[in-house]
């Protein structure tokens, strides 16, 4: 009884969703995957290669992957104990526009293109999968957090769906300011901010167009893995040559920039709750 009472009053204190509740689990979120990282490297730093992590398997895993699994357990644990896992993978309340699967469309271009454009002679075979494996739990994470929960928050609160895609996307593009704390240079850092700002709005569209949270996970999972092993880093341009395939993907950001202007303009609708029943579109 004292348990049922204690998990009903959990789960309304977030039921009620809002956009301050959105900001403090993402602070808290990023207060377990910063402690976690800090751990990590107290305990294993002598295993990561600062400046090359995709050189040995050992530096992926320890630098990459273990914060990223001790992140992604923390939101498990919290999305299980609201009972949320099925609302935040049921089909999407609020339907999407013919337009919007240009994101999606250049979202899967990309991947495609830096799949064929990585030299994977470069890598050894171990270093390959971990990555592909880290983009998995970058999917999940990011993707569970901001399209997700953060999604259902503010729709649960009655924002408008403008104000859904803008602050998702911003809280989605302010975790990516926490790369300064690895010693990135702040302009890199403010670029980054700026592009993953665009592209929350494209991964946005692409939950609306798709239907369900699990494809931009998916291509969330599949986008950054890409991405590293196609310019030899993470968040750093390409240096050296490069295959004719990586280079064709490069537009991609700019691509990734106008659809996300264009969804400023042209998003619209409100997801609201009908009395008793699902969320309807108006």
């Amino acid at each position: 009884m004292d348990h049922a009472v204690h998990s009903s009053g959990w789960k309304a204190i977030w039921d009620s969703g809002g956009w301050w509740r959105a900001v403090l689990l993402t602070v808290l979120y990023m207060a377990f995957y910063l402690g976690g990282s800090l751990l990590v490297g107290a305990a294993a730093g002598d295993q990561i290669v600062a400046e090359d992590i995709l050189r040995t398997p050992q530096s992926v895993f320890f630098s990459l992957m273990l914060p990223l699994i001790i992140g992604s357990a923390v939101l498990a644990a919290f999305v299980y104990s609201v009972g949320w896992f099925k609302p935040l993978f049921a089909p999407q309340p609020v339907k999407g526009s013919w337009w919007m699967w240009a994101a999606p469309f250049f979202l899967v271009a990309a991947i495609v293109l830096r799949f064929l454009g990585i030299n994977y002679g470069s890598y050894q075979a171990s270093v390959a999968l971990l990555t592909l494996l880290t983009g998995l739990l970058i999917g999940f994470a990011e993707e569970i957090l901001t399209r997700g929960i953060v999604v259902k928050m503010l729709r649960d609160s009655g924002k408008s769906e403008w104000v859904v895609m803008v602050l998702s996307s911003l809280v989605f593009a302010l975790l990516h300011s926490a790369n300064a704390i690895s010693g990135l240079p702040i302009l890199t850092v403010l670029l980054t901010v700026v592009f993953t700002f665009g592209f929350g709005i494209c991964m946005y569209l692409t939950l609306r167009v798709t239907g369900n949270l699990i494809w931009p996970v998916i291509l969330h999972a599949l986008y950054d893995p890409t991405l590293f092993l196609s310019t030899g880093g993470i968040d750093q341009a390409a240096s050296g040559p490069q295959s004719p395939f990586a280079l064709m993907a490069g537009p991609a950001n700019i691509v990734y920039m106008i659809i996300a202007v264009v969804a400023l303009i042209l998003v619209r609708g409100r997801s609201q709750r009908a009395p008793l029943a699902e969320p309807v579109l108006r």
